[in-house]
């Protein structure tokens, strides 16, 4: 008959893995986070957008954003718009 190894591990071991998952969840969350998207809000508001991107007073987001692709100089604002 034929015996079997049996593999021990160690509280250590266990604990160094957890560790390890741990340190790997947070450091992608954080790249997550820091990735986060910078598009406008539904208001047409945002600190990081440019001011020549930003949407007027009394314009709708959609029309601002038709404008928007028709100008050179401005089409590159439309990256801020979902």
């Amino acid at each position: 008959m034929e015996e079997k190894e049996t593999i021990q591990i160690s509280g250590k071991a266990i604990a160094v893995v957890f560790v390890l998952i741990l340190l790997l969840v947070s450091t992608f969350g954080m790249l997550a986070l820091n990735g986060k998207d910078k598009s406008i809000s539904s208001n047409g508001e945002s600190n990081d957008l440019p001011e020549k991107c930003r949407v007027p007073a009394g314009q709708d987001i959609d029309s601002w954003k038709e404008h928007l692709g028709h100008h050179a100089e401005t089409k590159d604002c439309l990256k801020y718009f979902k």
